[in-house]
């Protein structure tokens, strides 16, 4: 299902006045691509997320989500946010497999507790929510996102509370699945070096309030042990050197 997005504008309201989150905002991924999304803090990247996902509806401009206006209702779309949220009554196992019975989908414990083993959760399926760790919630969440099979999946800096090795392995356990599910991903982030790893494409945006600047093709997609070339290294350089030229520009 692809993402088509045309001018898309949010003001938020505040006490005082209101502000301009989002201007005018135009963005396209193709079905089954991703899209990684970088700019700086408060540019509008997780309001951009909200709009697509139905949690924002007040906004000008269009949405569209194979063809027609983004609706929980009408497309099954995942949602990754940075606050994990899980449900501190359910475990690990019941929170992971929440997204999928709520959708009517029906997953076997097999695929759960396969997934739940390749994010680094074995033996932790009846533990309850307060008793993990930041990062081994974030992986809860990761997982109830995927089993629910979504046509498209937006995720809000989903590895920022992981260290950095783990952070490589759900990088890795994320294309896997990926590859396996096909959704549509816009993946929002603050590493260039993350943007460059994942992403078919890589987003810029400007500071707030934020459109996209430029969006930059990334030849090194789907290249296998891309981490050992020098290739990857002098790419991530060109993106950032393209960043910071964009950034002081805006």
């Amino acid at each position: 299902m692809n993402i088509e997005i045309k001018g898309l504008s949010v003001k938020y309201k505040n006490e005082r006045k209101e502000v301009l989150a989002v201007d005018n905002l135009n963005l396209s991924v193709d079905s089954g691509g991703i899209c990684s999304l970088i700019g700086p803090s408060g540019c509008g990247k997780t309001t951009l997320l909200y709009a697509l996902s139905g949690i924002i509806n007040n906004f000008s401009g269009e949405a569209l989500l194979g063809g027609i206006p983004a609706d929980p209702k009408r497309q099954r779309i995942g949602l990754v946010t940075q606050n994990y949220a899980l449900f501190e009554w359910a475990n690990v196992y019941r929170n992971a497999a929440l997204g999928a019975d709520i959708k009517g989908i029906i997953i076997d414990k097999k695929e759960v507790s396969s997934f739940l083993s390749k994010a680094g959760l074995a033996g932790l399926e009846r533990k309850y929510p307060r008793s993990l760790s930041g990062g081994q919630r974030q992986r809860v969440s990761i997982a109830r996102a995927f089993l629910m099979r979504p046509d498209v999946l937006l995720m809000d800096e989903p590895f920022s509370a992981l260290d950095a090795i783990s952070r490589e392995n759900m990088q890795n356990v994320f294309l896997d699945v990926w590859s396996k599910y096909n959704p549509t991903v816009i993946f929002v982030t603050h590493s260039i070096e993350e943007a460059v790893f994942l992403g078919q494409k890589i987003a810029v945006m400007s500071v707030s309030p934020g459109h996209i600047e430029r969006t930059i093709e990334n030849p090194l997609f789907g290249l296998d042990n891309k981490r050992a070339t020098q290739d990857y290294y002098d790419f991530i350089l060109t993106v950032r050197k393209n960043v910071e030229t964009l950034w002081k520009t805006c």
